[in-house]
């Protein structure tokens, strides 16, 4: 199974760009903090991860204004066949109110 949730802050986005096939696609970064636990003890976690949209997640992201909390589903993917780095793919997004991370 291949599935993320994350909740984080939109920090950059860049503009929105059209696939050979006129699929739409907009690529950003958001930035997660949380508390975690690990092995029984507590764990910050902050960290800023690339993601992808395509399709409505690529016009949804677009319409979202950098420094909104989103809550991003997807899964991840090599950034091309060349290429190890992952990036999330976006497939949901949600908008959340309020300055909660996590």
């Amino acid at each position: 199974m291949n599935r993320v949730e994350l909740t984080g802050i939109l920090i950059e986005r860049k503009a929105l760009r059209f696939t050979p096939a006129a699929v739409p696609v907009t690529e950003c970064v958001i930035r997660h903090q949380s508390d975690q636990f690990e092995a029984g003890c507590p764990r910050r976690v902050e960290c800023e991860i690339r993601a992808i949209g395509l399709g409505e997640a690529a016009r949804w992201l677009q319409a979202a204004t950098p420094g909104v909390t989103v809550q991003l589903t997807g899964f991840l993917a090599a950034r091309s066949q060349n290429s190890k780095q992952l990036r999330l793919h976006v497939t949901m997004i949600e908008f959340v109110e309020g300055n909660q991370n996590g």
